[in-house]
């Protein structure tokens, strides 16, 4: 009974704000201001190249490797450590940085975005298990939504500084600069003490994945409800553009900046939520608000209308995000967390792949059809709040606190 009420009081009380939380932090949001400042003007570079037809593999190629990665990265990550592999997808983004201004060829450049994938297929993946190591578990909600928070902040801003720095020097200049940002991520990595016990040397043989290595079983309720959930990301950053255009918005990425500041709002508070009140019940709010949110786009086809949809899309996401994060967690033995984190990102590229295939192949050029795509969308989401709503927890798994 007294070991049980120590437990609930570390669980519950110790604070996330240490120096390696931080650090890791810091390192996040370095990483994804490294690859994402580079995204507003590689179409525009590329359609310099002669590859003006290829642009859609920008995005295609690199989520393509980034997924494929998943599995060797989460059992490297519960093999020889969270800190190496960590390091690898800094170092892709560094080494990547360097060789764009080099390899001028379109086929080159193709080649390199097929490459730089793997960075996100590596780096969140041993990321997500290091913060789960080091923070207390009934921390694990409130610590996965400041880490998104700093991830995300780099996501929003990157872009801008990107921009700034071709406007003002040369697209060389930037891809220097993403080298630089990875490197600093890089450099701060290395000074983090690993957190896996018991951590093997690197072999080759590691590199062989078994067939029960490719997602882990106890994270497919996860799995399931990330799929049905980021189908409707991949839809919107498919069609927004062209519909932001089409309802009298002429700054196509106002959509975009709406629902991230919403949504790094709410991540703090949504995370400390679901340590206090469960997984599960924030997921059922977040899925709601999010078919809410996409329903309401593609019925009130005015500025005003669209911008409210976007608020509510970006509280939607800055819910569901740690929210998932965090129960893919719950549902792994610490042994198989990295392995646990790749199977849910697979199913949130496969779930983004999916939406973005999809709508553009239905909307085409045809832009009337666009409500139709949101309201689609939203029935896949309802899907997965469906499943929360029939899934039972395993009766086999062991409460993170005991009670006494």
């Amino acid at each position: 009974m007294r070991f049980a009420i120590f437990a609930k009081m570390s669980n519950t009380q110790k604070s996330i704000y240490t120096l390696p939380f931080l650090l890791v932090c810091t390192s996040s949001f370095l990483f994804s201001a490294s690859f994402n400042m580079l995204i507003p003007d590689l179409p525009a570079y590329l359609t310099g190249l002669g590859g003006a037809e290829y642009k859609g593999l920008i995005i295609g190629l690199f989520a393509l490797t980034a997924g494929f990665s998943r599995p060797f990265s989460g059992k490297l990550t519960d093999k020889i450590g969270r800190v190496p592999v960590m390091a690898v997808g800094s170092l892709v983004c560094f080494v990547c940085g360097f060789l764009y201004p080099i390899l001028t060829s379109v086929a080159g450049f193709l080649f390199l975005r097929l490459i730089h994938g793997f960075s996100t297929g590596f780096k969140p993946t041993a990321t997500a298990a290091y913060v789960a190591d080091i923070v207390p578990s009934g921390k694990w909600g409130e610590a996965m939504g400041v880490h998104g928070l700093f991830f995300s902040t780099g996501m929003a801003i990157g872009p801008a500084i990107g921009s700034a720095i071709t406007q003002w020097y040369s697209i060389n200049v930037l891809f220097y600069c993403s080298s630089v940002f990875a490197l600093a991520s890089m450099l701060i990595i290395f000074n983090m003490k690993e957190t896996l016990k018991d951590k093997q040397t690197f072999k080759p043989v590691l590199l062989k994945i078994e067939k029960h290595e490719w997602i882990n079983k106890q994270a497919l309720p996860a799995f399931w409800v990330t799929i049905f959930s980021y189908v409707s990301y991949g839809a919107i950053i498919t069609v927004i553009p062209d519909w932001t255009a089409h309802i009298g918005i002429a700054n196509k990425g106002v959509f975009f900046m709406v629902f991230t500041i919403s949504s790094l709002l709410i991540r703090f508070i949504a995370g400390k939520t679901s340590d206090r009140y469960g997984r599960k019940p924030i997921l059922k709010v977040s899925i709601t608000l999010l078919c809410i949110a996409l329903i309401w786009i593609g019925a009130f086809q005015t500025i005003n209308g669209f911008l409210i949809g976007a608020v509510l899309y970006g509280f939607a996401t800055g819910m569901l995000s740690p929210a998932i994060s965090a129960w893919t967690i719950d549902l792994s033995d610490a042994d198989k967390r990295g392995l646990s984190v790749a199977t849910m990102y697979i199913a949130l590229e496969a779930g983004i792949g999916l939406g973005a295939f999809f709508s553009g192949w239905f909307v085409s050029d045809k832009i009337g059809k666009t409500p139709f795509v949101f309201y689609g969308v939203a029935f896949v989401n309802l899907m997965g709040l469906i499943y929360l709503f029939f899934h039972q927890n395993p009766t086999n798994k062991k409460p993170l606190i005991q009670k006494g």
